[in-house]
C-alpha cells in the first residue's frame, strides 16, 4: 500500500494540471455559449472536456487507499477537533474516490448497466461533506490563531475592572439609559468589535498563506458539489471559474509546498 501510495502521490501534480484545463473547458464552453458560437465549437469544447474527466477519473484510480492512509494518521492528532475534522474528511474523499473509480467503470463500458446519475450524486454527497469538514477545519484554525494574536497584542495584561453603578450598590449618579437610546448606544461599540474582529482575521490571514490558501481553495470547491447536487445551483460559468481557480491554488501548493497546510 506503501508504494502504490508514493506512486498516487506522485501523479497528483498531473491530475491538477488535466483538473485545471477541463473547467477551464467548462468556463470556455459557458463563454462561448453566451456568446452565441457555433454549434460545433461547442461540441467539440464539450468533447474535450468529457475527455479530460475520464482521464481524471482514470488518474484517480487506487486514491482511495491514500485517503485510508491520510486518515490513519489523522487519528493520532493530539487535538481533537482536528483530529475529528480531518480523519472524517478523509474517509469521506476515500469513499468519494471510490464512487468516482465504479463511475470511471461505468463511462467505459465495464460496467453497462451501471446507473451513472446515481453513482453520480452519491459521489459529489461524499465530496461535499469532506469539504464542509475542510471549512470547519480552517475556521477552527483561524480561531484558534485569532486568540491567539488577541493574546499577543494585548501583551499578556490583565484589564482592571471596575463595578458598574447600579441600584444595588447604592450607586445611582448615573442613570441607565432608557430603553429608546440603548440601541443607539451599543451600535457604535458592535462596529468597533467587528472592526477589530475584521482587522484581526485579515492580520492572521496575511501572516498565514497556507491557511489562506487553503480557505479560498475550499471555498471555491465547495459550490462545485452544491451546484451537482442541485442545493445550490451557480451555473456552468460559475463552477468553471471555481474550478479553475480551486486547481490554480492546488498547482501552487505542489509547486511550493510550505504553502501546503499541514497536518
Amino acid at each position: 500500500m506503501d508504494s502504490w501510495v508514493r506512486f498516487s502521490s506522485q501523479s497528483q501534480a498531473k491530475e491538477r494540471v488535466f483538473r485545471a484545463a477541463q473547467y477551464a473547458c467548462t468556463l470556455l464552453g459557458y463563454t462561448l455559449q453566451k456568446g452565441g458560437s457555433g454549434v460545433q465549437l461547442l461540441k467539440m469544447v464539450k468533447q474535450l472536456e468529457t475527455h479530460m474527466s475520464l482521464t481524471r477519473k482514470l488518474m484517480r484510480l487506487g486514491n482511495s487507499a491514500e485517503a485510508v492512509e491520510a486518515a490513519k494518521r489523522a487519528v493520532h492528532l493530539s487535538d481533537s477537533v482536528l483530529r475529528l475534522c480531518l480523519t472524517v474528511a478523509h474517509l469521506n474523499k476515500a469513499m468519494y474516490f471510490a464512487c468516482d473509480n465504479v463511475l470511471w467503470a461505468g463511462k467505459v463500458g465495464l460496467l453497462p448497466k451501471l446507473d451513472q446519475d446515481k453513482w453520480s450524486q452519491r459521489s459529489f454527497r461524499y465530496y461535499l461533506f469532506a469539504l464542509m469538514l475542510n471549512l470547519t477545519r480552517d475556521a477552527y484554525e483561524i480561531r484558534l490563531l485569532m486568540e491567539r494574536e488577541a493574546r499577543t497584542s494585548h501583551g499578556g495584561s490583565n484589564a482592571t475592572w471596575t463595578s458598574s453603578p447600579s441600584p444595588e450598590n447604592g450607586d445611582l449618579s448615573h442613570p441607565h439609559p432608557s430603553s429608546s437610546s440603548f440601541p443607539v448606544a451599543i451600535l457604535p461599540l458592535l462596529s468597533e468589535r467587528f472592526s477589530r474582529q475584521f482587522h484581526l482575521l485579515g492580520m492572521v490571514l496575511r501572516s498565514n498563506p497556507p491557511l489562506l490558501l487553503d480557505l479560498l481553495k475550499n471555498a471555491c470547491d465547495v459550490f462545485i458539489p452544491l451546484d451537482r447536487l442541485g442545493i445550490y445551483p451557480t451555473g456552468q460559468g460559475f463552477v468553471g471559474a471555481c474550478g479553475l481557480a480551486s486547481s490554480v491554488l492546488s498547482i501552487l501548493t505542489i509547486v511550493h509546498p510550505w504553502l501546503k497546510l499541514k497536518p
